[in-house]
């Protein structure tokens, strides 16, 4: 039976930012940085991995939706088989795609590979 003080320390994020950059500096050892700040060194490895996680996927690079009315269908022949279709418009740097819901997965994947490259 434990009677006393809680035996778990808590780390503010102020504290772990500061132990996280003393173990970023060029030539830290990191068990050295932990046995300073009196932390496990597992614990520090735990909180690296945690900020690098955080750090992917904060970089996904999700873009905002904007959704607006579609215009309106020209009344010529011309027009193609697939007006009438949903449409999504996809602008990844100066570059515009529109893909039809009836487009096959494969050609809209290699459409979007070609816009990130």
């Amino acid at each position: 039976m434990i009677s006393g003080a809680e035996r778990r320390r808590r780390w503010s994020d102020q504290d772990r930012a500061r132990i996280l950059a003393a173990i970023s500096e060029p030539g830290a050892v990191i068990a050295e940085v932990a046995r300073r700040e009196d932390v496990c060194t597992s614990l520090v490895f735990k909180w690296r991995r945690e900020m690098r996680q955080a750090a992917e996927a904060d970089a996904c690079g999700f873009s905002p939706v904007i959704i607006e009315a579609a215009p309106a269908a020209p009344s010529s022949s011309t027009s193609s088989s697939c007006s009438g279709s949903a449409v999504i418009e996809v602008e990844l740097k100066e570059a515009r795609v529109r893909i039809h819901a009836g487009a096959p997965s494969s050609a809209i994947a290699a459409a979007l590979k070609a816009l990130r490259a």
